[in-house]
């Protein structure tokens, strides 16, 4: 037992961050060193109830304290101590969505995920009306869409948050948000690091003939960047937290952020002209800007980092399912060769072949699309796999243009950054499953984006850790030591990581699979318009 950790956990020498992310709810531990001490987690699923996908407060709750008390329980098991004080806490949860309470404290609607498309109109009329990208998951949007749906609940609303607000309040009775989890509910002026005032007005002159007896101003959040206290756990939150009573009141809590402000910290990406790119079954890039744009683009959203940089944000629905379902196929292969099937190995096994590939994947086209895709403007997907008789069909190409694909529409919305707009991007640092087999997943990214990209140790360790580093900041910080400054000299100046830079002729490659990529896009439309239509007369 390490007994430095155990008088860290009894002197509350430590930092607790706790994340709603979408499929899991989970909580790190971390010391003033930035080790981790314990994790948990609680798996949870949102449902569709009602035309609207929510998670049920119960589950909310639920879900807090079972993996307060499952963290709880490690730290016992591993140091003999009970988790009573602890030095600072963070909420962290999926940015964007709508919570809205009554003056009672009582939800109005149940929680409306960012994963709802039921905004649109709303979307493109603020869009129009602020000359600023609004996005259908966006508060904003979820709110002036209930407007123009002249619901009833509009009229008592009294708070109007996220679900991380809406968590953080109900610990310490605060109504406030960190700047990169506000940057998607409403726009952030930069050099006010508030709400824009502009925008504010103009939403307030779009429903000022409906008469609400509140303003924007009053139900909205208050704002702060990283670093200030944003309150204090309170005795009710205390029991609500750890019912079992033995967590003290008084821990002061930092802003709670948004899960794309804790990716940021987590790897290190708060600086102008750094980024990040997360991979899953959707893909995202995150790239901090040294000046705003030019215009408004529909494929790039506008966030902020945690202290309030301006964020240009390019979002692409789909990305590794379709390479998923094929390494399925090949399992299936090789089990009925009456083999037995290492994963692991598999992925390393084929990933690496993509490495023996012709630069340009061969002459094949790929279209991973489970779903639509916004930036191509696709409404529904197909997933697709084409190839000509002159194609080099080969295992190596194949694996090359199913990983080329992953990247193809983030592509796209990076164009505007880099080309339209002359963003220069120093480095990317990449997470996700398609990085897990070594130097492949960089180096086809690093070809995708021409730009040199890091995977480091702590990237996997996610988004409550980056919020355990976000409160610890709080409580650590030397004055007026910037977010950048402390995570670079301080959290990150011994990680370990490998960085690749791109090889010209996997960049000349993948901008030749790019041309049939954009050219091919009518055939994955066709088979959209035609494959389920004639499937059906079958």
């Amino acid at each position: 037992m390490n007994q430095n950790i155990k008088q860290a956990i009894v002197r509350g020498e430590t930092s607790l961050g706790i994340e709603f992310g979408s499929t899991r709810i989970k909580a790190v531990l971390i010391d003033y060193n930035f080790e981790t001490i314990g994790t948990s987690s609680y798996e949870w699923e949102n449902q569709l109830i009602d035309g609207y996908w929510t998670y049920p407060l119960n589950e909310m709750i639920n879900g807090l304290q079972e993996t307060y008390r499952q963290l709880k329980q490690e730290v016992e098991n591993n140091y003999g101590v009970t988790l009573q004080k602890i030095g600072s806490i963070g909420c962290s949860a999926m940015m964007q969505g709508y919570i809205v309470l009554d003056q009672a404290g009582e939800l109005l609607v149940p929680f409306r995920t960012w994963r709802n498309a039921t905004t649109g109109t709303a979307a493109s009329e603020l869009t129009e009306k602020f000359q600023f990208k609004i996005p259908q998951r966006w508060s904003i949007a979820h709110l002036y869409q209930a407007i123009l749906n002249d619901e009833e609940h509009v009229t008592n609303i009294d708070y109007f948050t996220t679900l991380s607000g809406y968590i953080h309040w109900l610990l310490t009775g605060s109504k406030a948000l960190g700047l990169g989890d506000a940057s998607g509910m409403f726009p952030i002026d930069e050099s006010e690091l508030q709400y824009n005032e502009e925008m504010v007005k103009q939403f307030a002159e779009l429903i000022a003939d409906k008469g609400y007896p509140w303003s924007l101003e009053d139900i909205l959040p208050k704002v702060y960047p990283a670093g200030e206290h944003a309150g204090y756990l309170s005795e009710d939150g205390a029991r609500l937290l750890d019912p079992s009573g033995r967590l003290q009141a008084g821990i002061p809590l930092c802003p709670p952020e948004g899960d794309a402000g804790t990716g940021m910290v987590a790897t290190n990406s708060v600086n102008k002209r750094t980024g990040n790119i997360s991979v899953g079954t959707s893909i995202f890039a995150m790239i901090v800007l040294e000046k705003d744009l030019s215009a408004v683009y529909p494929e790039i959203d506008i966030v902020t980092t945690p202290d309030g940089s301006p964020v240009g944000m390019v979002l692409a629905n789909n990305c590794s399912s379709d390479i998923n379902a094929w390494l399925g196929l090949f399992r299936e292969f090789y089990e009925a060769m009456g083999q037995k099937t290492d994963m692991n190995r598999l992925f390393n096994v084929l990933f690496n072949k993509a490495m023996e590939a012709d630069a340009d994947g061969g002459g094949l086209l790929s279209y991973g699309y489970y779903s639509g895709e916004n930036i191509t403007g696709l409404a529904k997907g197909r997933p697709l796999f084409v190839r000509s008789p002159e194609s080099r069909f080969n295992l190596a190409n194949f694996m090359r243009v199913h990983l080329f694909t992953a990247f193809a529409a983030l592509r796209l919305g990076m164009d505007i950054l880099t080309q339209k707009e002359q963003v220069t991007i120093d480095r990317i640092l990449a997470h996700g499953g398609l990085f897990k087999t070594p130097l492949v997943g960089q180096k086809m990214c690093a070809a995708a984006l021409n730009v040199p990209v890091s995977v480091m140790s702590t990237a996997g360790e996610g988004g409550a850790w980056g919020m355990a580093i976000l409160t610890s900041y709080m409580v650590n910080k030397e004055q007026n030591e910037s977010l950048a400054d402390y995570l670079t000299t301080k959290v990150f100046n011994d990680s370990e990581g490998q960085e690749v830079y791109p090889d010209s002729a996997d960049v000349n490659g993948f901008n030749l699979f790019m041309e049939r990529y954009t050219e091919g896009l009518a055939i994955e439309q066709a088979a959209v318009d035609y494959f389920v239509e004639n499937w059906k007369k079958l």
